[in-house]
Formats: structure tokens, sequence, C-alpha cells
């Protein structure tokens, strides 16, 4: 059963070094709080997975976390590159970063056959792309019921997935609703979990096209208002566009990336 803890807790006792890490959600529920409490608990060697790193990937990999990003896609929504992302792989700073590029349906698959509790997943996918030919991680195979070819890809099983949530009652299970990408994948698939929520309540009333992820399927769950911020969350805040766009000038060079670790991060009141 979910064991209702603080962020710090969570993150401490779930999040080592070297471990395969996902933190997942698409636009909406990004899990920010918990990637900047990883930081602050300066974990390293860290293998990053995510369909789409963004601005919390940027972060972490600027501070140093990461040796190694899982990915399909990387960029400031609507304004830009990942400057820190670009500078660990093109400089080694601070650390040299290595990557291994797929398609979405390349990692959604992979998320759903590591739930599955399978060792592939198989697609239609990969055709006409150089991907296969720089990633060691996409294989051609034979149908054996057809003679088709077809795309085979590993499952993903993180050490640790993190997500964010609107609700958890104190029982632990978990409800999410609106926007949802492969959050529950992520969790079914990861040896561990941690999800953050807006809101710890005694019961979970019925929300249309909800989500719920069973107690048992969970490992931690952390109460942590505006976790998501800046993204969004449904029934709680919007996305705020201006923080995004914040980020382009603060990412783009080292001095100024790490005036906000300073500031922002390691200062912070959840710091001490």
């Amino acid at each position: 059963m979910a064991e209702i803890v603080s962020l710090a807790e969570g993150v401490g006792r779930l999040v080592h070094d070297g471990d395969m890490v996902a933190l997942e959600g698409f636009t909406h529920l990004i899990p920010h709080a918990a990637g900047q409490e990883i930081i602050r608990q300066r974990r390293r060697d860290l293998t990053l997975v995510r369909m789409t790193p963004d601005i919390v990937y940027d972060q972490l990999i600027g501070a140093g976390c990461a040796r190694k990003l899982i990915f399909s896609w990387g960029g400031n929504p609507g304004v830009g590159s990942l400057h820190r992302f670009r500078d660990a792989v093109q400089n080694g700073h601070p650390v040299p970063l290595e990557i291994e590029e797929h398609s979405h349906a390349g990692m959604a698959n992979r998320y759903v056959a590591g739930a599955s509790g399978l060792p592939f997943a198989v697609l239609r996918g990969y055709s006409g792309t150089d991907l296969p030919r720089h990633t060691d991680t996409i294989k051609q195979i034979t149908c054996p019921f057809t003679g088709e070819q077809l795309a085979a890809v590993p499952a993903l099983n993180p050490d640790v997935s993190i997500i964010h949530a609107q609700r958890a009652d104190r029982a632990g299970n978990v409800q999410i609703w609106g926007l949802v990408g492969v959050q529950k994948e992520a969790v079914l698939a990861a040896r561990r979990s941690l999800v953050t929520v807006e809101e710890v309540v005694d019961e979970l009333e019925p929300v249309p096209g909800q989500l719920v992820l069973p107690s048992w399927a969970v490992t931690c769950v952390a109460e942590v208002p505006h976790g998501a911020h800046p993204s969004y969350a449904q029934g709680y805040y919007e996305r705020d566009n201006a923080y995004y766009e914040k980020w382009d000038s603060i990412g783009r060079k080292r001095d100024s990336f790490e005036d906000w670790l300073r500031e922002k991060v390691f200062t912070m009141e959840g710091a001490k």
C-alpha cells in the first residue's frame, strides 16, 4: 500500500544515484517540484527517461544530475531550445550526456511493454527514418505469421517513476483527470513510484474521465500544492506561460542558470 510522505522524504527514499528515473506528464501535471527536489538532494549519474523532456529536464541536466537521456523529443514548448541540454550534449557541461532517441510511439510502446511485464514492444514505426541506424535499442524483426518487417524496442522499467496528480486519499489511491499521457504506464512499469498531488483528501469524489491508480500500485504519495507549476493542473491552476518564456533567458547562459539554482532551488524554503 502507498505510504504518504513529504516530498523530501519520498525523493530521499526512492531516488538513488545511478537510477533510471522517469518524470512523466504531457503538458499537464508535469512533476516540476519533484524534479527540483532531486536537484536539491544532489542526485548524480541518473538515466533520465521522458517522452517529451522540457524545462524540468533542462534543470536536472544543467544541475549535473544526469549521465543519459532516453527520450523522443526535447524542447521548451512554444519557445525554443533547451540550452542546458544542448550545452551538455555539445560541450559536456556540466557533465557529458549520452542520448538515446526514439519516436513518441516507440517510447509509449516501451512503457506499455514494461507495464505489461513483456520484454519488448512491436510496432510499425521508424520506417524511413535514421533512428534505427543511430539507436541500438531499435531492432527489425520479422512477423512469424505474415513475414512483415516490424520494429522492436525493449521494455522500459525505470527504477523509479514520478508523476503529479490532482488528488490522493489517505489510503494512497491516486486520482488524475484531464490531459493524461503515459503516467499510468510509467508507474506500473517502474520498480518504485512517487506521486506528488495537489491535495490529500478523505474521499475521492468521482470526476468525469478520471484515472485512478490504486494504492497497491504506488510506493509513496506526497502532498505538494502547485507541484506541477509552471505546467498546469486541471481544476487547480493554469499553465504559467510567462515562466516558460523567461526560462529561455535563464537557461541560455551558464551563469544565469547557476544564479537560478542558488536563488530558486538551494535557498528556497523547501531546502531548509
